[in-house]
């Protein structure tokens, strides 16, 4: 039990931890099931694994730092071991009104970088970049398309079937 409490306590202080994947660390390093659940219930009661903390700070983080949208920080997520409830609760945070001004904000910083491609070429590498960040189609398509215009491009006649 002691070895557990201090695998836990050494993988906490570098960054904040799912359940699941202390326990899945415990598991790797040969750590009976009973001992593991004994010391991970413990360190949630007193607070140092906390799920919904975790899910909500990952999501402000990535979101703001990396401009991810929901869909694949709810996808991270999963990947995390968080329950599903509460990556719904996490993501939730997120309305469509701030996604796509993040979608906006990345499209306007790439935007540069395409200049000097065919229009058809540029739309699409924009709205890849939306996509590979977990934008939907239609709103990938729409902010690129509005970015375009704004920058003086005729998107008149562009491909709809990208993705």
């Amino acid at each position: 039990m002691e070895r557990a409490r201090a695998i836990c306590l050494r993988l906490l202080t570098g960054t904040p931890r799912t359940r699941k994947q202390l326990a899945d660390a415990l598991e790797k390093r040969g750590i009976p099931e009973d001992a593991a659940e004994e010391v991970l219930s413990r360190f949630e009661d007193v607070g140092l694994i906390d799920d919904a903390a975790f899910a909500d700070a990952w999501v402000e983080s990535r979101h703001h730092g990396r401009g991810l949208a929901g869909r694949a920080l709810a996808r991270e997520l999963r990947t995390k071991g968080v329950d599903a409830a509460l990556i719904d609760e996490a993501v939730g945070q997120l309305d469509a009104d701030q996604e796509e001004a993040t979608a906006r904000e990345l499209v306007a910083r790439k935007l540069r970088a395409t200049r000097g491609l065919e229009r058809d070429r540029r739309l699409r590498r924009l709205a890849g970049i939306l996509a590979r960040k977990g934008y939907a189609e239609g709103m990938a398509l729409r902010v690129v398309r509005q970015a375009l215009e704004e920058e003086g491009e005729d998107t008149e006649g562009l491909d709809e079937g990208l993705f």
